[in-house]
């Protein structure tokens, strides 16, 4: 199997565009950009997402009991874009707080999602989190939407 082709081929999936974040062991904010982001079930609540396995952020997320995911709107878009960067203090920009169960909030999301790391599996190049859902925000913001490998907007409801 081609490496690049099979990106490609993955890269037509639309998916959302989400900011994941923890509290690190020091109590410093850790967070980045991931669209491996779905539901997994509804009773129980539960969500998952993946991070590869070379992310320098990864200690954080494996030792980290809680996190949030941040489902970013359209007008988020260079945050997306920062929190995929190397930016050292990525959370200088936004308006975040700790949320009711211990991790970073970002506000004017088009969703948020408090969890509690249930499960961790190391599987091909990445690490599988799965997270039971304690608690869960939304708004009528549109999503930013990623595909092909571009930020897109939604347009019209058909």
């Amino acid at each position: 199997m081609d490496a690049l082709e099979l990106r490609r081929a993955l890269g037509r999936y639309t998916t959302g565009v989400t900011i994941v974040s923890c509290v690190d062991d020091a109590g410093g904010y850790v967070g980045l950009t991931a669209n491996s982001f779905n539901s997994l079930s509804l009773s129980p609540p539960l969500v998952l997402w993946s991070l590869r396995q070379e992310s320098p952020s990864l200690p954080a997320f494996t030792a980290a009991r809680r996190f949030a995911v941040n489902v970013l709107a359209e007008a988020q878009v260079d945050l997306s874009r920062r929190f995929a960067s190397r930016i050292e203090d990525k959370f200088a920009e936004g308006v975040w707080a700790v949320g009711e169960h211990g991790a970073p909030l970002l506000a004017g999301c088009a969703a948020v999602f408090e969890c509690e790391t249930v499960s961790q599996q190391m599987t091909g190049d990445h690490c599988l989190f799965i997270g039971r859902v304690l608690a869960c925000a939304e708004s009528a913001l549109p999503p930013l939407v990623f595909r092909a490998g571009h930020y897109h907007l939604l347009g019209e409801v058909l």
